[in-house]
């Protein structure tokens, strides 16, 4: 299956207390590259989040980053430290008394003001037990929805790359019906110059009948046509493998490119120039898309 490097999902779990949301973005890349964000109480189960979405994204740069929000109707509950509390309320009034003994001034703190003391009010640590399957259960939701997207947007690639392989078959057909009046137009070429420069003996038309020869081999495509041929029905099994295809597509498009330059210097015909243009200008049109398949 054709599957895009390009997607995004997001999905959320939560409970009255509260909610976790997955966002997961992806773009194109050489290998698989996968950049994790998480609250300070999940930092524990990274590996196994990574390990969730290798499993998933075969190729491509992954951003997935998770959210925790608290519901506002969370009950918070204020635990003073009672016994620091009083410490902190005797030693400020000892404070004050000796301002005023020395003639000074020092207002009283007021009950805000204590609250405010780093360590009056104690921090309750919070159940992170149940954040985690929570998180899993969470970041499932999310590749799932980003497996889809990425094959949906992977089928409409596969319909543009077939589409473009049936245009370059129907130009290699072309090509090669056109390739036994191109080498005739070539022979004649060639026994017309000749003649204009002297009568040929034998000895000339036996010489001209190699240099002909030698000339067609030079100028013989079959192989070339052959090899986009070959080259077509390997794209036509990548689009129809269940397997990532983008390296191997990738490989395949070079090899295009490749036999469809070679084809343009070998031609003494326009239109089989004109041809191997138009081949060469759909190769580009599939590599670009190419470069975005997993």
């Amino acid at each position: 299956m054709i599957r895009s490097m390009t997607g995004f999902a997001r999905a959320e779990r939560g409970t009255d207390a509260v909610t976790l949301i997955w966002e997961l973005r992806t773009v194109n890349h050489r290998f698989l590259e996968v950049s994790v964000r998480l609250p300070e109480e999940l930092r524990s189960s990274e590996a196994e989040f990574r390990q969730a979405i290798a499993a998933t994204a075969k190729r491509g740069k992954v951003d997935a980053s998770l959210q925790l929000r608290g519901a506002s109707s969370a009950h918070v509950s204020l635990d003073i430290d009672e016994a620091f509390l009083d410490e902190l309320i005797a030693k400020s009034h000892d404070v004050s008394k000796r301002a005023t003994a020395r003639g000074g001034s020092l207002d009283a703190p007021t009950p805000l003001d204590l609250l405010r003391w780093p360590g009056v009010i104690k921090e309750q640590p919070r159940d992170t037990s149940p954040l985690s399957p929570l998180a899993h259960e969470a970041l499932k939701d999310a590749l799932e929805t980003l497996a889809t997207s990425r094959a949906s947007e992977g089928s409409r690639m596969a319909q543009l790359l077939d589409a473009r392989c049936r245009q370059i078959e129907t130009l290699v057909t072309s090509v090669r019906t056109r390739l036994p009046e191109v080498h005739v137009r070539i022979r004649n070429r060639l026994e017309e110059r000749l003649a204009s420069l002297s009568a040929p003996s034998d000895t000339n038309r036996e010489r001209l009948e190699q240099e002909i020869a030698l000339l067609l081999s030079k100028m013989d495509v079959d192989e070339e046509l052959d090899r986009l041929v070959s080259h077509i029905a390997e794209v036509d099994k990548a689009l129809a493998g269940s397997e990532p295809a983008g390296r191997r597509l990738d490989f395949l498009m070079q090899e295009f490119n490749r036999e469809a330059n070679t084809l343009s210097s070998k031609s003494q015909d326009p239109e089989t120039t004109r041809a191997a243009v138009d081949m060469k200008v759909l190769i580009e049109q599939m590599l670009e898309q190419v470069q975005n398949i997993e």
